[in-house]
Protein backbone atom coordinates (compact mmCIF):
# COMPACT_ATOMS: atom_id res chain seq x y z
CA UNK A 1 0.00 0.00 0.00
CA UNK A 2 1.25 3.50 -0.89
CA UNK A 3 0.65 6.01 1.90
CA UNK A 4 0.36 9.71 1.05
CA UNK A 5 0.09 12.26 3.85
CA UNK A 6 -1.51 15.65 3.13
CA UNK A 7 -0.24 18.25 5.59
CA UNK A 8 -2.62 21.22 5.61
CA UNK A 9 -5.42 19.17 4.10
CA UNK A 10 -7.86 21.83 5.26
CA UNK A 11 -6.83 23.72 2.11
CA UNK A 12 -9.79 21.79 0.86
CA UNK A 13 -10.07 23.02 -2.72
CA UNK A 14 -6.43 22.27 -3.48
CA UNK A 15 -6.60 18.92 -1.69
CA UNK A 16 -9.64 18.00 -3.76
CA UNK A 17 -7.87 18.70 -7.05
CA UNK A 18 -4.82 16.65 -6.11
CA UNK A 19 -6.97 13.74 -4.97
CA UNK A 20 -9.01 13.85 -8.18
CA UNK A 21 -5.77 13.49 -10.13
CA UNK A 22 -4.52 10.65 -7.92
CA UNK A 23 -7.79 8.74 -8.10
CA UNK A 24 -7.72 9.11 -11.88
CA UNK A 25 -4.83 6.62 -12.08
CA UNK A 26 -5.96 2.99 -12.17
CA UNK A 27 -2.53 1.36 -11.70
CA UNK A 28 -1.33 2.75 -8.36
CA UNK A 29 -2.52 -0.22 -6.35
CA UNK A 30 -3.78 0.29 -2.83
CA UNK A 31 -3.66 3.86 -1.53
CA UNK A 32 -3.85 5.22 1.99
CA UNK A 33 -4.64 8.93 2.06
CA UNK A 34 -3.74 10.36 5.49
CA UNK A 35 -5.15 13.85 5.96
CA UNK A 36 -3.83 16.25 8.60
CA UNK A 37 -4.96 19.71 9.64
CA UNK A 38 -5.05 21.67 12.90
CA UNK A 39 -8.60 22.93 12.20
CA UNK A 40 -11.11 20.17 13.11
CA UNK A 41 -13.91 21.47 10.88
CA UNK A 42 -11.68 21.86 7.84
CA UNK A 43 -10.23 18.40 8.47
CA UNK A 44 -13.70 16.83 8.63
CA UNK A 45 -14.65 18.64 5.43
CA UNK A 46 -11.49 17.44 3.66
CA UNK A 47 -12.09 13.83 4.73
CA UNK A 48 -15.74 13.90 3.63
CA UNK A 49 -14.83 15.49 0.29
CA UNK A 50 -12.07 12.92 -0.26
CA UNK A 51 -14.55 10.09 0.23
CA UNK A 52 -16.99 11.64 -2.25
CA UNK A 53 -14.27 12.21 -4.87
CA UNK A 54 -13.03 8.62 -4.48
CA UNK A 55 -16.55 7.24 -4.87
CA UNK A 56 -17.25 9.38 -7.93
CA UNK A 57 -14.09 8.06 -9.62
CA UNK A 58 -14.56 4.44 -8.65
CA UNK A 59 -11.52 4.47 -6.36
CA UNK A 60 -11.38 2.64 -3.04
CA UNK A 61 -8.55 4.18 -1.01
CA UNK A 62 -8.18 4.03 2.73
CA UNK A 63 -8.82 7.57 4.03
CA UNK A 64 -7.84 8.64 7.53
CA UNK A 65 -8.02 12.04 9.21
CA UNK A 66 -5.56 13.18 11.89
CA UNK A 67 -5.29 16.25 14.09
CA UNK A 68 -1.92 14.79 15.17
CA UNK A 69 0.65 15.44 12.42
CA UNK A 70 2.96 12.58 13.40
CA UNK A 71 0.09 10.11 13.19
CA UNK A 72 -0.60 11.22 9.62
CA UNK A 73 3.08 10.99 8.68
CA UNK A 74 3.75 7.59 10.23
CA UNK A 75 4.99 5.24 7.51
CA UNK A 76 4.21 7.63 4.65
CA UNK A 77 5.87 7.23 1.28
CA UNK A 78 4.92 10.75 0.16
CA UNK A 79 4.17 13.93 2.10
CA UNK A 80 2.29 16.73 0.32
CA UNK A 81 2.77 20.04 2.12
CA UNK A 82 0.02 22.61 1.49
CA UNK A 83 -0.04 24.56 4.77
CA UNK A 84 -0.77 28.27 5.08
CA UNK A 85 0.41 29.49 8.47
CA UNK A 86 -1.71 32.31 9.85
CA UNK A 87 -4.31 31.86 7.13
CA UNK A 88 -6.25 34.86 5.89
CA UNK A 89 -5.75 37.14 8.89
CA UNK A 90 -1.96 37.00 8.50
CA UNK A 91 -2.24 37.59 4.76
CA UNK A 92 -4.30 40.73 5.31
CA UNK A 93 -1.65 42.05 7.70
CA UNK A 94 1.00 41.39 5.03
CA UNK A 95 -0.91 43.66 2.65
CA UNK A 96 -2.45 46.29 4.88
CA UNK A 97 0.58 47.26 6.99
CA UNK A 98 2.98 47.70 4.03
CA UNK A 99 0.28 49.65 2.17
CA UNK A 100 0.37 52.29 4.92
CA UNK A 101 4.02 52.83 4.04
CA UNK A 102 3.25 53.04 0.32
CA UNK A 103 4.37 49.51 -0.58
CA UNK A 104 2.25 47.99 -3.32
CA UNK A 105 1.85 44.25 -3.71
CA UNK A 106 -0.27 42.11 -5.99
CA UNK A 107 0.12 38.53 -4.71
CA UNK A 108 2.65 38.88 -1.89
CA UNK A 109 3.55 35.22 -1.42
CA UNK A 110 6.99 34.81 -3.02
CA UNK A 111 9.26 37.82 -2.60
CA UNK A 112 8.87 41.31 -1.16
CA UNK A 113 7.36 42.10 2.22
CA UNK A 114 4.60 39.53 1.90
CA UNK A 115 6.91 36.75 0.79
CA UNK A 116 9.49 37.44 3.50
CA UNK A 117 7.01 37.43 6.37
CA UNK A 118 5.07 34.48 4.98
CA UNK A 119 8.36 32.56 5.05
CA UNK A 120 9.24 33.64 8.58
CA UNK A 121 5.92 32.48 10.00
CA UNK A 122 6.04 29.22 7.99
CA UNK A 123 9.58 28.21 8.95
CA UNK A 124 8.78 27.21 12.57
CA UNK A 125 6.11 24.80 11.32
CA UNK A 126 8.45 23.45 8.64
CA UNK A 127 11.08 22.83 11.29
CA UNK A 128 8.63 20.67 13.23
CA UNK A 129 7.56 18.91 10.05
CA UNK A 130 11.18 18.17 9.13
CA UNK A 131 11.84 16.71 12.58
CA UNK A 132 8.76 14.49 12.38
CA UNK A 133 9.67 13.24 8.91
CA UNK A 134 13.19 12.38 10.09
CA UNK A 135 11.73 10.24 12.86
CA UNK A 136 8.69 8.53 11.34
CA UNK A 137 9.16 8.51 7.52
CA UNK A 138 12.76 9.49 6.68
CA UNK A 139 12.65 8.05 3.15
CA UNK A 140 9.43 9.82 2.14
CA UNK A 141 9.36 12.31 -0.70
CA UNK A 142 8.29 15.73 0.58
CA UNK A 143 6.33 17.45 -2.19
CA UNK A 144 6.02 21.09 -1.21
CA UNK A 145 3.36 23.43 -2.60
CA UNK A 146 3.53 26.03 0.17
CA UNK A 147 4.82 29.47 -0.78
CA UNK A 148 7.27 31.14 -0.73
CA UNK A 149 8.42 28.08 -2.66
CA UNK A 150 12.13 28.74 -3.05
CA UNK A 151 12.65 29.94 0.53
CA UNK A 152 10.74 27.01 1.98
CA UNK A 153 12.60 24.38 -0.04
CA UNK A 154 15.94 26.06 0.78
CA UNK A 155 15.11 26.04 4.49
CA UNK A 156 13.90 22.42 4.48
CA UNK A 157 17.05 21.34 2.67
CA UNK A 158 19.19 23.22 5.19
CA UNK A 159 17.40 21.28 7.94
CA UNK A 160 18.50 18.01 6.33
CA UNK A 161 15.31 16.85 4.59
CA UNK A 162 16.73 14.49 1.96
CA UNK A 163 13.96 14.04 -0.56
CA UNK A 164 12.32 17.43 -1.00
CA UNK A 165 11.10 19.07 -4.19
CA UNK A 166 8.98 22.20 -4.61
CA UNK A 167 6.14 22.01 -7.11
CA UNK A 168 4.48 24.83 -9.00
CA UNK A 169 2.29 24.81 -12.11
CA UNK A 170 3.55 28.12 -13.53
CA UNK A 171 5.87 26.65 -16.19
CA UNK A 172 3.22 24.22 -17.43
CA UNK A 173 0.44 26.79 -17.69
CA UNK A 174 2.72 29.45 -19.17
CA UNK A 175 3.61 27.07 -21.98
CA UNK A 176 0.02 25.96 -22.40
CA UNK A 177 -1.11 29.58 -22.79
CA UNK A 178 1.77 30.49 -25.13
CA UNK A 179 0.94 27.50 -27.32
CA UNK A 180 -2.65 28.68 -27.53
CA UNK A 181 -1.51 32.21 -28.40
CA UNK A 182 0.58 31.05 -31.37
CA UNK A 183 -2.03 28.52 -32.51
CA UNK A 184 -0.01 25.32 -32.04
CA UNK A 185 -1.39 22.33 -30.11
CA UNK A 186 0.30 22.15 -26.73
CA UNK A 187 1.02 18.44 -27.21
CA UNK A 188 3.19 19.28 -30.24
CA UNK A 189 5.24 22.00 -28.53
CA UNK A 190 8.72 21.32 -27.18
CA UNK A 191 10.05 23.68 -24.55
CA UNK A 192 12.81 24.21 -22.01
CA UNK A 193 12.66 26.61 -19.08
CA UNK A 194 14.84 27.38 -16.10
CA UNK A 195 15.47 29.98 -13.41
CA UNK A 196 13.77 30.42 -10.05
CA UNK A 197 10.19 29.79 -8.98
CA UNK A 198 7.70 32.24 -10.54
CA UNK A 199 10.63 33.71 -12.46
CA UNK A 200 11.88 31.00 -14.78
CA UNK A 201 12.68 31.80 -18.39
CA UNK A 202 11.46 30.09 -21.54
CA UNK A 203 14.81 29.20 -23.07
CA UNK A 204 13.40 27.15 -25.94
CA UNK A 205 9.91 27.24 -27.46
CA UNK A 206 9.69 25.07 -30.56
CA UNK A 207 7.44 23.21 -32.94
CA UNK A 208 8.89 20.58 -35.26
CA UNK A 209 12.39 21.88 -34.69
CA UNK A 210 11.55 25.54 -35.41
CA UNK A 211 11.46 28.31 -32.81
CA UNK A 212 8.01 29.65 -32.01
CA UNK A 213 9.36 32.93 -30.68
CA UNK A 214 8.93 34.63 -34.10
CA UNK A 215 5.27 33.56 -34.10
CA UNK A 216 4.87 35.03 -30.60
CA UNK A 217 6.49 38.26 -31.79
CA UNK A 218 3.94 38.45 -34.58
CA UNK A 219 1.03 37.94 -32.15
CA UNK A 220 2.38 40.78 -30.02
CA UNK A 221 2.84 43.02 -33.08
CA UNK A 222 -0.76 42.47 -34.19
CA UNK A 223 -2.35 43.07 -30.79
CA UNK A 224 -1.26 46.30 -29.00
CA UNK A 225 -3.09 45.15 -25.86
CA UNK A 226 -0.42 42.47 -25.47
CA UNK A 227 2.02 45.28 -24.71
CA UNK A 228 0.02 46.01 -21.56
CA UNK A 229 1.23 42.81 -19.89
CA UNK A 230 4.22 42.83 -17.57
CA UNK A 231 5.50 39.54 -18.90
CA UNK A 232 5.40 40.77 -22.47
CA UNK A 233 7.20 43.93 -21.42
CA UNK A 234 9.91 41.88 -19.70
CA UNK A 235 10.20 39.56 -22.70
CA UNK A 236 10.69 42.50 -25.08
CA UNK A 237 13.49 43.90 -22.92
CA UNK A 238 15.22 40.72 -21.72
CA UNK A 239 14.74 38.49 -24.75
CA UNK A 240 13.19 35.51 -22.94
CA UNK A 241 9.60 35.07 -21.77
CA UNK A 242 9.18 34.76 -17.98
CA UNK A 243 6.90 32.21 -16.38
CA UNK A 244 4.10 33.08 -13.96
CA UNK A 245 1.45 35.75 -14.35
CA UNK A 246 2.07 39.43 -14.89
CA UNK A 247 0.85 40.39 -11.42
CA UNK A 248 3.36 37.95 -9.88
CA UNK A 249 6.17 39.04 -12.20
CA UNK A 250 5.72 42.71 -11.34
CA UNK A 251 6.63 42.07 -7.69
CA UNK A 252 10.12 40.68 -8.21
CA UNK A 253 11.70 43.64 -10.02
CA UNK A 254 11.96 47.38 -9.23
CA UNK A 255 10.55 48.62 -12.52
CA UNK A 256 6.76 48.54 -12.17
CA UNK A 257 4.90 48.68 -8.86
CA UNK A 258 6.63 51.79 -7.43
CA UNK A 259 5.40 53.85 -10.40
CA UNK A 260 1.82 55.08 -10.89
CA UNK A 261 2.32 55.33 -14.63
CA UNK A 262 3.42 51.69 -14.90
CA UNK A 263 0.51 50.46 -12.82
CA UNK A 264 -1.79 52.25 -15.26
CA UNK A 265 0.07 51.18 -18.40
CA UNK A 266 0.27 47.52 -17.38
CA UNK A 267 -3.09 47.29 -15.59
CA UNK A 268 -1.54 45.95 -12.40
CA UNK A 269 -4.14 44.75 -9.84
CA UNK A 270 -2.69 45.98 -6.55
CA UNK A 271 -3.96 43.84 -3.68
CA UNK A 272 -5.13 41.09 -6.03
CA UNK A 273 -4.42 38.30 -3.55
CA UNK A 274 -6.94 39.69 -1.06
CA UNK A 275 -9.64 39.06 -3.66
CA UNK A 276 -8.29 35.53 -4.20
CA UNK A 277 -8.44 34.95 -0.43
CA UNK A 278 -12.14 35.78 -0.41
CA UNK A 279 -12.74 33.47 -3.37
CA UNK A 280 -10.91 30.64 -1.56
CA UNK A 281 -13.05 31.12 1.53
CA UNK A 282 -16.21 30.99 -0.57
CA UNK A 283 -15.00 27.83 -2.35
CA UNK A 284 -14.28 26.15 0.96
CA UNK A 285 -17.70 27.07 2.30
CA UNK A 286 -19.40 25.65 -0.80
CA UNK A 287 -17.56 22.36 -0.36
CA UNK A 288 -18.29 22.25 3.39
CA UNK A 289 -21.99 22.81 2.79
CA UNK A 290 -22.14 20.31 -0.07
CA UNK A 291 -20.67 17.43 1.94
CA UNK A 292 -23.02 18.23 4.84
CA UNK A 293 -26.09 18.04 2.63
CA UNK A 294 -24.90 15.21 0.40
CA UNK A 295 -24.84 17.38 -2.70
CA UNK A 296 -22.30 16.70 -5.49
CA UNK A 297 -18.74 17.95 -5.02
CA UNK A 298 -17.68 18.86 -8.57
CA UNK A 299 -13.91 18.63 -9.00
CA UNK A 300 -11.86 18.84 -12.17
CA UNK A 301 -8.44 17.33 -12.84
CA UNK A 302 -5.65 19.82 -12.16
CA UNK A 303 -2.61 18.52 -14.08
CA UNK A 304 -0.57 19.21 -10.95
CA UNK A 305 2.84 17.60 -10.60
CA UNK A 306 2.47 15.83 -7.22
CA UNK A 307 0.10 13.09 -8.47
CA UNK A 308 2.32 12.62 -11.52
CA UNK A 309 5.40 12.21 -9.31
CA UNK A 310 3.62 9.69 -7.11
CA UNK A 311 2.56 7.74 -10.19
CA UNK A 312 6.03 7.72 -11.77
CA UNK A 313 7.84 6.67 -8.59
CA UNK A 314 5.30 3.95 -7.76
CA UNK A 315 4.90 2.53 -11.29
CA UNK A 316 8.24 3.44 -12.88
CA UNK A 317 6.54 5.26 -15.77
CA UNK A 318 9.00 8.06 -16.68
CA UNK A 319 7.91 11.65 -17.16
CA UNK A 320 9.36 15.14 -16.93
CA UNK A 321 8.11 17.73 -14.46
CA UNK A 322 9.46 21.12 -13.36
CA UNK A 323 10.76 21.08 -9.82
CA UNK A 324 12.31 23.50 -7.35
CA UNK A 325 15.47 21.88 -6.04
CA UNK A 326 18.83 22.78 -4.54
CA UNK A 327 21.23 24.20 -7.11
CA UNK A 328 23.95 21.60 -7.05
CA UNK A 329 25.58 22.62 -10.33
CA UNK A 330 22.23 22.80 -12.15
CA UNK A 331 22.44 26.49 -13.16
CA UNK A 332 26.06 27.53 -13.23
CA UNK A 333 25.58 31.30 -12.99
CA UNK A 334 23.28 31.24 -9.96
CA UNK A 335 24.67 30.61 -6.44
CA UNK A 336 25.39 27.05 -5.41
CA UNK A 337 23.01 25.93 -2.67
CA UNK A 338 20.21 28.27 -3.72
CA UNK A 339 16.92 26.80 -4.95
CA UNK A 340 16.30 26.83 -8.68
CA UNK A 341 13.52 25.62 -10.97
CA UNK A 342 14.58 23.12 -13.62
CA UNK A 343 13.14 20.17 -15.54
CA UNK A 344 13.36 16.90 -13.61
CA UNK A 345 13.09 13.31 -14.80
CA UNK A 346 10.85 11.26 -12.51
CA UNK A 347 10.80 7.47 -12.49
CA UNK A 348 11.16 4.61 -10.01
CA UNK A 349 14.48 6.09 -8.86
CA UNK A 350 12.85 9.34 -7.76
CA UNK A 351 13.16 12.97 -8.89
CA UNK A 352 16.34 13.62 -10.87
CA UNK A 353 17.03 17.28 -11.80
CA UNK A 354 18.51 18.31 -15.15
CA UNK A 355 21.63 20.49 -15.31
CA UNK A 356 21.00 23.45 -17.62
CA UNK A 357 24.38 25.19 -17.54
CA UNK A 358 24.39 28.99 -17.65
CA UNK A 359 21.29 31.13 -18.10
CA UNK A 360 21.40 34.13 -20.44
CA UNK A 361 23.31 36.84 -18.58
CA UNK A 362 20.42 39.30 -18.19
CA UNK A 363 18.08 36.56 -16.95
CA UNK A 364 20.62 35.37 -14.41
CA UNK A 365 21.13 38.95 -13.21
CA UNK A 366 17.40 39.37 -12.54
CA UNK A 367 17.24 35.96 -10.83
CA UNK A 368 20.25 36.86 -8.68
CA UNK A 369 18.34 39.71 -7.01
CA UNK A 370 15.58 37.24 -6.15
CA UNK A 371 18.08 34.68 -4.82
CA UNK A 372 19.81 37.29 -2.65
CA UNK A 373 16.55 37.96 -0.79
CA UNK A 374 15.97 34.21 -0.34
CA UNK A 375 19.47 33.75 1.07
CA UNK A 376 19.06 36.48 3.68
CA UNK A 377 15.64 35.26 4.84
CA UNK A 378 16.87 31.67 5.24
CA UNK A 379 19.96 32.97 7.03
CA UNK A 380 17.78 35.02 9.38
CA UNK A 381 15.94 31.84 10.39
CA UNK A 382 18.98 29.58 10.67
CA UNK A 383 21.00 32.12 12.67
CA UNK A 384 17.97 33.57 14.48
CA UNK A 385 19.19 36.99 13.35
CA UNK A 386 16.49 39.71 13.26
CA UNK A 387 18.84 42.12 11.48
CA UNK A 388 18.94 39.80 8.46
CA UNK A 389 15.17 40.27 8.01
CA UNK A 390 15.72 43.98 7.47
CA UNK A 391 18.68 43.31 5.21
CA UNK A 392 16.54 40.97 3.09
CA UNK A 393 14.03 43.76 2.44
CA UNK A 394 16.83 46.25 1.82
CA UNK A 395 17.95 43.86 -0.93
CA UNK A 396 14.43 43.24 -2.23
CA UNK A 397 14.06 45.02 -5.59
CA UNK A 398 10.50 46.36 -5.33
CA UNK A 399 10.70 47.25 -1.63
CA UNK A 400 14.01 49.07 -1.98
CA UNK A 401 12.64 51.02 -4.94
CA UNK A 402 9.76 52.25 -2.78
CA UNK A 403 11.08 52.87 0.75
CA UNK A 404 14.07 54.42 2.45
CA UNK A 405 16.13 52.19 4.71
CA UNK A 406 14.61 53.86 7.79
CA UNK A 407 11.13 53.11 6.47
CA UNK A 408 12.10 49.50 5.78
CA UNK A 409 13.25 49.05 9.35
CA UNK A 410 10.14 50.72 10.75
CA UNK A 411 7.89 48.53 8.60
CA UNK A 412 9.74 45.39 9.75
CA UNK A 413 9.25 46.48 13.35
CA UNK A 414 5.52 46.85 12.78
CA UNK A 415 5.29 43.45 11.08
CA UNK A 416 7.25 41.50 13.69
CA UNK A 417 4.93 42.93 16.33
CA UNK A 418 1.83 42.11 14.28
CA UNK A 419 3.00 38.54 13.57
CA UNK A 420 4.76 37.96 16.89
CA UNK A 421 2.64 34.94 17.87
CA UNK A 422 3.76 33.11 14.70
CA UNK A 423 7.47 34.00 14.63
CA UNK A 424 10.42 32.43 16.40
CA UNK A 425 10.99 34.34 19.68
CA UNK A 426 14.47 35.48 18.67
CA UNK A 427 13.09 37.12 15.51
CA UNK A 428 10.49 39.25 17.32
CA UNK A 429 13.01 41.93 18.26
CA UNK A 430 12.19 45.54 17.43
CA UNK A 431 15.39 47.15 16.18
Amino acid sequence: MTRIAFIGAGSVVFTQGLLADLFGFDDLGELHIALHDIDPERLRTAASAAAVIASDRGARPTISAHLDRRAALEGSDFVVNIIQVGMNDATRIDFELPARYGVRQTIGDTLGVGGVFRALRTFPVLRGLAADIAEVCPDAWLLNYTNPMAMNVWYLSALGVRNVVGLCHSVHWTMYDLSELVGVPFEEVRYLAGGVNHQSWVLRFEHRGESLYPALDEVIRRDPEMLRRVRVDMYRRLGYYPTETSEHSSEYVPWYLPHDSEIERLRLPVGEYLRIVEENVASYERTRDAVKTGDPVPVEATMEYAPQIVHSIVTGVPRTVYGNVVNDGLISNLPSGSVVEVPCLVDALGVQPTALGALPAACAAVNASYVNVNALVVRAALDQDPRAIRQALMADPATAATLTVEQIWALCNDLVVAHSNLLDPELRAVL
